[in-house]
Parts: C-alpha cells; structure tokens; sequence
C-alpha cells in the first residue's frame, strides 16, 4: 500500500481541482491529508517547515516585487502610449493592429513579467481598434492570447524565478537563457500575422487612412513611449544578468522605476498606489499559495518514496536522453492544460532533472524548453487559461469556439520555436555563456 500511496495523491489532486477547489488549497489540502494519514504529527512538523521556508525565502520575496511592478505600470498609463506610437509603424502594414499588440505584449511583458496582466491591458487597448476596422474574430482572439502569454518567456519573468532554483540553475542564467527564444517566439508571430493577412486580406481590412505619415513627429513620439520602459527593463534585467544586483533587489529597483514612470505620466497618487498594492496582493497571495501548496505536495511525494520510484521508472524505460525528454515535456504538456504553471514545475522537474542530469542533459536547456511547453499549454485548447483571461475583456460577439481555432496557428508557431531550440541549443546557452563565460 505505501508504494502506490504517493500516485494516489494525484488522482485526489485531480478530482478536487474538478470541484472547483482552488488549485494551491487543492495542493495544500492533499498534501496535508496524504502526509498526516503515512506520517502522523511529524507530516504537521514538515508542513511548518516548508512555511517558514518559503516566507524567509529572499528569492521568493522578488515574486510580489515584480508583481507590484507590473501592478503600477498598468496604472501608469505607459500601455497606451506605447500602443500609439508602435500602432504608428506597423498601421499600413497587413494585420497591422494586431502586429502593434504582439510588439507592446513582447515590451510590456518584458517590463513585467506577469502574463495576466499584459494579455489584459493589450487587449483592453488593442481589441476595440481592431473591432473598428472589422478584423476576422479569430485573429483578434489568437494575436492578444499569444501575445499576452510571452510574460511566461521573455524575462524578467515570474515563472523563471520560480523554476530555476528548483531545476538547480541560476536565476540570471535562466534569464538570459530565455531571452533570445523569447525574441524569437514574438519576431515568428508577427511573420505568421503577415503572411496570413497577405494570403488572406479579408483577416486584417487595412486601415482606411491613407495620409501622410509625419515621421519626425512619429520618431519623438516613440522615443519619448519607449525610452522610459526601456530604460526600466535595462535596470531590471541587466542588474539581474551582469551580477549587480540579486532578483530581489533588481524587482526593488523595478518598482521604485514603474513609480518614476507613473509620477513622470501624472498618474501617480495616493489611491492609484493603494489599487495597484491591493491588486498585487491578491495576485501574490494566489501565486504564494500555490507555491506552498506545491512545496508541500511535493515534500509528502518525495518523503513518500514517490521521487524515487518516479525515477526509477524513468531509469528502466532504458531509452536515449531524447527519447526521455520528449516524454517529460510532454507530461509536462498534458498537465498544463490542467494544472498552474507553478504547480507542474514542483511535480515534474524535482523529479525529472536528476535522471535527465544523469544521461547528460544540460539542465539550463532543459529549462528553457520547459518553460516553451509550459506556455505552449497556455495557449492549448480546451483548458487554454489564455482564452478565459481574453473571455474577460473580448466583446460578446466573439464566440469562444472562434478564440479556440483563433489560437491554433500560434500554438503551431510555438512548437515550431521549441523544436528549434531543441535542435539548435546554442538559442538557449548563448547569452548565458557571452554574460557567464567562467561558469
């Protein structure tokens, strides 16, 4: 009996995030359940422990930072700005709103790092203007959905944080590992936008105004939206890749940077600073959450003997390193479209990153194509949390069957870039060896 009990937890997970039940208390609850029922009071002891582990933890203190970032940067209205200037490039061009949104979603994501919040400030500003001049519903749908979900790949993302102590990386060698494949993933959506709205012009009608374009007036106007941003990411990212400063730190300085930007905008006051705290404190209590639950989900599988039996079993399928990870990114996959995000890296990488270190496998690599599945799930049909984020700010004549087919085109582009990285790994170690050569 206590050699299955640690697979029974997972069945159990799955029919309490079913229910309805929340999928950190979920964790929390089989955990505790599971780990009391083989353990006794020490399970209590051990939950405790991973409590206290978690909130003194100075990696995991950058999560709400970054948060509250991305928080008073959607109040700054930096968004809007920036939608105007680059929606002055990109308008004569084939599925040029929707062009504009990919470029802002990749900015702002890489100002950010949340994906919730960039998918839904883009499609707050980029759905009615592509509403007005009567683009296909599928394109609107499928172009914020996978623009909004580049928070997950392009740094600084949350989602980094989290996985890289868990896959046994540095966090600024995840960063930067993450940064050209992300570069990539957004420069092949906007090449798919183009050549379908050129084989299929009634996907995208062109913007009806055809008057001169006054580019000296444009140029000012991009600088003075995109330098500020800019500026930040710089801040952020290159203190995090250069060693200047820990995740923690760079996050401080992000926040007190997105405050510049919002007083430098006049949007900064007393209440806006009071809604963006409250909004950040109930994304950071839900990502906490999960990421408690997961530490203890994860302690009682593993003190259960289920890592051990789970590698194991990896061990004896005797297949080559490529074989086995096509099947861990695959579990990965299938459990995206079901569970967070957070919860599938503490199921999955504790346990498949020793085996895959074993046959050889760079555990940097094997990260970045993680976090590729992990986003690709994302966006995947029928779960797709990118949908029902869009669901909450598309107008009611976009159906949610054309959302779905909207999607699958950027699904397809997405493995089209993890195939890539998968084959040409040098996308992924790079950056991290130019910026980390005596690593």
């Amino acid at each position: 009996m206590t050699e299955i009990l640690p697979f029974l937890m997972f069945p159990a997970l799955g029919i309490l995030i079913f229910c309805g039940i929340p999928v950190g208390l979920s964790l929390l609850a089989i955990g505790l359940v599971f780990g009391v029922f083989r353990f006794g009071g020490a399970a209590i002891v051990q939950i405790s422990a991973s409590l206290d582990s978690l909130t003194t933890s100075y990696a995991v203190a950058a999560v709400p930072l970054f948060v509250l970032m991305g928080a008073i940067l959607e109040r700054s209205g930096m968004a809007a700005q920036l939608f105007d200037s680059i929606y002055g490039w990109t308008r004569r061009l084939p599925g040029g709103v929707a062009i504009g949104a990919v470029i802002i979603c990749t900015v702002f994501a890489a100002a950010s790092g949340i994906t919730g919040a960039t998918e839904t400030i883009v499609g707050i500003l980029a759905v009615p203007a592509m509403k007005r001049y009567k683009y296909d519903h599928r394109l609107i749908a499928g172009s914020i959905c996978a623009g909004g979900s580049l928070g997950t790949i392009i740094p600084p993302s949350v989602l980094a944080i989290i996985l890289a102590p868990v896959a046994g990386v540095q966090v600024g060698d995840l960063m930067a590992g993450i940064a050209i494949p992300g570069l990539i993933l957004s420069l092949s959506y906007i090449v798919m936008i183009l050549g379908l709205c050129r084989f299929k012009p009634n996907f995208a009608p062109r913007d009806p105004d055809e008057s001169p374009i006054n580019y000296k007036a444009l140029v000012i106007s991009s600088i003075r939206s995109l330098l500020p941003p800019l500026v930040l990411i710089s801040a952020v990212l290159g203190s995090i890749m250069f060693g200047i400063a820990t995740t923690t730190e760079a996050a401080a300085v992000g926040c007190g940077g997105a405050a510049i930007l919002a007083i430098i905008n006049r949007q900064f006051n007393v209440q806006k600073l009071l809604d963006a705290g409250g909004r950040a404190m109930v994304v950071s209590v839900a990502i906490l959450t999960i990421l408690f639950g997961g530490m203890v989900f994860s302690a009682v599988f593993v003190a259960s003997g289920g890592m051990m039996a789970s590698q194991s079993f990896l061990r004896g399928l005797d297949i080559d390193l490529v074989w086995l990870m096509v099947i861990v990114l695959a579990m990965g996959f299938f459990l995206g479209m079901m569970l967070d995000q957070i919860s599938i890296i503490f199921i999955i990488v504790p346990v498949a990153v020793p085996v895959l270190k074993a046959l050889g496998a760079d555990p940097l690599v094997f990260s970045v194509l993680f976090m590729l599945i992990l986003q690709t799930s994302y966006l995947t049909p029928p779960m797709a949390p990118a949908v029902f984020y869009f669901r909450a700010i598309s107008p009611p004549e976009i159906k949610l069957t054309e959302m779905y087919s909207g999607v699958i085109p950027f699904v397809l582009v997405q493995f089209i870039v993890l195939f890539a990285v998968a084959a040409f790994p040098a996308l992924a170690t790079y950056l991290p060896s130019v910026l980390y050569p005596l690593r």
